[in-house]
């Protein structure tokens, strides 16, 4: 499930001084949890469609532990949902548990608007995703608790690659180029064996972590950019081959509407979010009527001879800072997204939120595709600025350029390390 960071940087002006100050809300002065008499909940749509008797099961347990505690909750939808905590966070009347896309996390952190927990008191903090946990760690404090992940995988046309003789999923990234080489050969050059946007950069930092490289290392309490290094160049000419050789649609595009031109029956193979097949192959979605039951996912190999390492998109649970009732809430938290939480959440089709229960997922069928990708993962550079990095859509540019031959690999590259510098240590 993708999420976009876009809002939260937009909270600046509203929480520079959250963190210093008090709250007066009502709901009980004691932030470490005496006398709380009403928790506040905010959670996205998703739950009160798809899950909401976990819902009532996490407010059972603290209404145990705090007879007659009152536990309110308000659902959004995700385009709503920041605009409306922006608001709220420069007033005192705060939610007490709030849900966050993992992305939009970051920059909140940086301007204070979330109270620190502490980990150890959190089911499976010792496992969580590492993804997952770099997501609500930031300055070396935790301020948030995973709540599910979601992977990326691949996805491919089985009668495409049987008409060509190949019979299962590939199991390595030589396996899949001469698979997806037979196809483009029979298909033509009008034809996508593999749709890869060029702008998707998720995609493209797989390859580039895969490698050995990555967007940015941290340096001495200083971030900086590492795409011009040997084995981020590596991940990215691999990327350019995967572009130049099998994507023949429009290079300028990003990955948003990949589902739809999958769906259109152009190309052969994606490698996205691991719903983006079956959608893909909805009735709505299927121009050629022949997905459904003929679409299948595997686990992307990387060049490495590794797994690709994959990035994990997910929702996260943090608690405002202003909060009168902080302890509460973590009980809460832990409540909905502890163990037993996340088997309801599992049995819902999510991937939980750490390595222990995705191990389980691996034996069943149904699952072992999306939790054996998810085990490989990386997330971006928690650096004070990277909310400015996306927000320029430098590394998009950067894909672009390299996708239509407007630069070279390390050129463009270059130009990126340049625009992340000016920006990533800046608050």
């Amino acid at each position: 499930m993708k999420r976009k960071l876009a809002a939260a940087i937009g909270i600046a002006g509203m929480v520079v001084s959250v963190a210093a100050c008090g709250s007066g809300d009502g709901k009980g002065s004691d932030k470490q949890g005496a006398d709380v008499k009403e928790l506040t909940v905010w959670l996205t749509v998703d739950a009160q469609n798809n899950w909401p008797e976990l819902v009532k099961a996490a407010d059972a347990a603290v209404k145990k532990k705090h007879p007659g505690i009152k536990i309110d909750h308000e659902y959004y939808g995700w385009p709503d949902k920041n605009t409306k905590l922006d608001a709220v966070l420069a007033t005192d009347k705060v939610p007490d548990v709030v849900e966050m896309g993992n992305t939009e996390m970051l920059g909140y952190m940086v301007k204070g608007a979330f109270a620190p927990l502490d980990a150890a008191k959190f089911d499976n903090s010792a496992a969580w995703l590492d993804g997952l946990k770099a997501s609500v760690t930031y300055d070396g404090k935790t301020y948030g608790v995973p709540y599910y992940a979601g992977g990326r995988v691949g996805n491919w046309r089985k009668d495409l690659f049987a008409s060509v003789g190949v019979k299962s999923a590939p199991k390595t990234y030589k396996e899949l180029t001469a698979a997806l080489d037979k196809v483009q050969k029979k298909e033509g050059d009008k034809f996508s064996a593999w749709y890869q946007p060029t702008r998707d950069w998720y995609a493209a930092m797989s390859f580039v972590y895969d490698a050995g490289g990555s967007i940015a290392e941290e340096q001495g309490g200083q971030w900086k950019a590492n795409l011009s290094s040997p084995e981020s160049l590596k991940g990215l000419t691999e990327f350019k081959n995967v572009v130049d050789t099998y994507m023949h649609g429009d290079k300028t595009k990003d990955e948003s509407d990949r589902y739809i031109v999958y769906g259109q029956g152009k190309s052969g193979m994606i490698f996205g979010a691991a719903w983006e097949g079956a959608t893909a192959a909805d009735p709505k979605n299927d121009k050629t009527g022949k997905l459904k039951d003929n679409l299948e996912n595997f686990v992307m190999p990387g060049p490495s001879g590794k797994n690709m390492p994959v990035f994990l998109g997910g929702s996260d649970l943090a608690v405002p800072v202003k909060s009168d009732a902080q302890a509460v809430a973590a009980e809460w938290i832990n409540a909905f997204a502890g163990s037993s939480g996340q088997k309801g959440l599992m049995a819902k089709g999510n991937l939980p939120n750490n390595k222990t229960d995705l191990a389980t997922l691996k034996d069943d069928p149904a699952t072992a595709v999306p939790a054996t990708a998810a085990e490989s993962n990386w997330f971006v550079p928690m650096a004070p600025g990277w909310g400015q990095v996306e927000k320029a859509q430098v590394l998009q540019t950067m894909l672009q350029n390299i996708g239509t031959g407007n630069k070279s690999v390390e050129a463009a590259a270059k130009e990126a390390d340049a625009a992340i510098d000016k920006v990533i240590n800046t608050k």
